[in-house]
């Protein structure tokens, strides 16, 4: 008794964040004006993020680029594209629905006119 519908299969954007920052080398550095040591903190608590912070920040609407974006052509470098994560590579102390916050400062999503880039993952994959 088929009733000729296959299930369909949701990604979980949870998993493929930190699958994504994962499958970067921590020891090349994936923008050409940061650091491989500064990438190597940077994705440590981007890492440690996923581990503890994901699906809370998922289920209050953040999303890949909010988190993980960088400028689609000077990567880091414009900071003014970068997700709260991509910033300073602080280890984040909590989430709410318009904050990421650290241990001295906050990055917002709510600024007004913010554009963000593309994850840091797409960037690297285009050869940033």
């Amino acid at each position: 008794m088929s009733s000729g519908l296959a299930p369909t299969l949701i990604p979980n954007p949870v998993a493929m964040w930190h699958s994504a920052i994962e499958n970067i080398s921590e020891r090349a550095s994936p923008c050409r004006h940061l650091t491989p040591t500064q990438w190597a903190t940077m994705r440590e608590a981007a890492l440690d993020f996923c581990t503890r912070l994901d699906a809370e920040a998922h289920g209050l609407g953040w999303t890949a680029p909010q988190l993980f974006g960088v400028h689609p052509e000077h990567g880091t470098l414009r900071v003014d594209y970068c997700g709260a994560l991509m910033i300073a590579g602080n280890r984040v102390q909590g989430v709410d629905a318009d904050r990421i916050m650290f241990e001295r400062t906050a990055a917002r999503r709510d600024k007004p006119g913010q554009i963000w880039g593309p994850p840091i993952w797409k960037f690297k994959a285009k050869g940033g």
